[in-house]
């Protein structure tokens, strides 16, 4: 399909790495991005567009008429985006509104896991207050209290105390803590153990595994502080053993495609399983989902797409043939880490609209800067968002006793110590479990 205009929904530091790995495509001859930011503009036409509203999205796809449409963000999946340019013809990658509802309800996707025997932590759907009070004498502290629905990375709050939890739920409920208030949520056992994001590309039928990645949520080094929409990620060879890897793709991904065509509602596009690899008395892991989402993450789509070798295409066109069973893919080996540039205050209140810095000193061939939140105003970039930029490196190999992680970091953090803008806060320790654990 030479040639091929392609419309991608959405406008942070996913969409950006979305767009790049389009634009390194033979396939394509144009990118549209809706809305997109400061960096794609650079790379793909931005139209504005609230990614939300259905009728936008489709008057703007009837007016493009693209060959493909990638979703990118979640919000335009949980309003039944996809259904609706299915609908009236266009290719589109990217599950339907039902089976979205994976990533839309916490409490949907538990019941789903316990119903299908998908290893996950304990769990009770509280729809009050009251109802929170009489399931906590049913969990050990800490506990986590998380909202049923879409929250952008911050609707999960880990208790110390059982008036920790009733706080929060009260917050959910009440909206002070996310904005809009929650009908539902959900008390969870607390995993202790290592994260890491595991994806799958699925078409319906067969689930293939991508890659597999390790985020880092929390604000502050050495994971503390509140959640995040996630401060930086890696990627490398050595992540998940060939046994994990198969585990995950058979017991989590597949089981998850095979249930949900059962249903009825087949699941395509990337699913993305948040795992705890949970240690046991023998020393082995025991592999638990604490989530799952339904589109690649952020930021670990940038670290996975920089060492994506195959064609980005030929991914999002297996998935919406249902071919994804013959597709070979190939990733370049090594590692990548991607460090994210917030706004001082992130994830709580911050301001908008400071001029960036140092953008064109960062000439690395295996370094990429992704903006996250960013905009033009009076022909400068200046941030507009929590998340800014996802400085994002690769490396093949060791060199020197450095192995391939440490040297994709160290790429990383020296481009990102060339930026700068006013309040601009950064982790310095992503990757840190993973070179303890001498990847």
């Amino acid at each position: 399909m030479a040639g091929m205009k392609v419309l991608v929904i959405g406008g942070g530091g996913r969409e950006h790495a979305i767009v790049w790995a389009l634009r390194r495509s033979a396939q394509v001859n144009e990118v549209i991005c809706a809305p997109g930011n400061a960096g794609i503009a650079q790379l793909a036409r931005c139209v504005p567009v609230n990614v939300g509203d259905v009728a936008e999205v489709l008057r703007l796809a009837q007016a493009e008429r693209p060959g493909l449409v990638v979703i990118g963000p979640e919000l335009p999946l949980a309003a039944g985006v996809v259904d609706e340019l299915a609908a009236r013809g266009f290719r589109v990658f990217g599950p339907t509104k039902a089976a979205a509802r994976l990533e839309t309800s916490k409490a949907f996707a538990k019941e789903f896991m316990q119903r299908h025997s998908i290893p996950t932590a304990a769990y009770v759907r509280c729809t009050s207050v009251e109802e929170v009070r009489q399931a906590l004498p049913k969990f050990k502290l800490p506990m986590v209290v998380k909202a049923d629905g879409l929250a952008a990375g911050k609707g999960v709050v880990i208790c110390q105390s059982n008036a920790e939890a009733e706080d929060a739920a009260e917050e959910m409920f009440s909206g002070a803590l996310l904005g809009t208030a929650e009908a539902a949520l959900v008390l969870e056992e607390f995993l202790e153990g290592e994260e890491v994001s595991f994806f799958a590309l699925c078409d319906g039928r067969t689930a293939v595994a991508l890659a597999a990645a390790q985020d880092h949520k929390r604000v502050g080094e050495g994971d503390t502080g509140p959640n995040t929409g996630g401060m930086g990620a890696y990627t490398s060879d050595g992540l998940l053993s060939p046994e994990i890897r198969d585990w995950l793709l058979k017991h989590v991904a597949q089981r998850v495609v095979d249930k949900m065509a059962e249903a009825g509602t087949p699941f395509r596009g990337i699913l993305f399983c948040g795992m705890m690899m949970v240690p046991q008395a023998d020393g082995s892991k025991l592999p638990m989902v604490l989530e799952f989402n339904t589109r690649f993450g952020d930021p670990e789509t940038q670290a996975i797409l920089i060492r994506l070798e195959t064609d980005v295409v030929d991914l999002f066109q297996a998935a919406i043939d249902g071919t994804t069973a013959g597709l070979q893919i190939r990733m370049r080996p090594g590692a990548s880490a991607c460090i994210i540039a917030a706004s001082g205050g992130y994830p709580g209140k911050y301001a908008s609209g400071q001029t960036i810095s140092g953008l064109d000193s960062v000439i690395d061939a295996d370094t990429v800067v992704f903006h996250s939140g960013t905009a033009i105003k009076d022909g400068a970039v200046v941030t507009a968002g929590g998340r800014v930029l996802a400085v994002t490196s690769a490396a093949e190999s060791a060199v020197d006793g450095r192995s391939a992680l440490q040297i994709a970091l160290a790429r990383a953090y020296d481009a990102i110590g060339r930026i700068s803008f006013e309040g601009m806060q950064r982790r310095r320790d992503i990757g840190w479990r993973a070179l303890r654990n001498g990847l």
